[in-house]
């Protein structure tokens, strides 16, 4: 039976050389991992992103591919990227999910995760 799956793996940055915490701008890299953990080949052919800052205000972001790519991966293979999000807040978090469309014509969604965007915490 054919198996439809992908893992989503994030890694998080804060860039505080493009952040402006006096004008409320905080700016966070994030490096996602997609793999076929499935049985089909399939395409990765839309994103969709819920992006809360710490206010509580939701933004959502829908779109075409993951930075300009529509990766078709195979059983095993996996695709990474480096994106970015900007915050009115030091802290926030995103989730979402991935339309993919396998070999077969099979349509399914991939979860991503919910990750916080976090700038680190100092000690005084």
């Amino acid at each position: 039976m054919a198996a439809y799956e992908m893992s989503v793996s994030v890694v998080t940055q804060y860039l505080q050389e493009q952040s402006n915490p006096d004008q409320a701008n905080f700016v966070f890299a994030y490096t996602i991992t997609i793999k076929n953990t499935g049985t089909v080949s399939a395409q990765v052919i839309s994103r969709h992103w819920i992006i809360t800052d710490a206010k509580n205000h939701i933004e959502e972001v829908k779109g075409l591919g993951v930075v300009g790519h529509q990766p078709f991966l195979a059983p095993g293979q996996s695709f990474e990227y480096t994106s970015g999000s900007s915050l009115t807040t030091p802290q926030g978090s995103m989730k979402g999910s991935y339309f993919c469309v396998a070999e077969d014509g099979h349509r399914f969604e991939v979860e991503i995760p919910e990750f916080v965007l976090s700038i680190p915490r100092t000690l005084h």
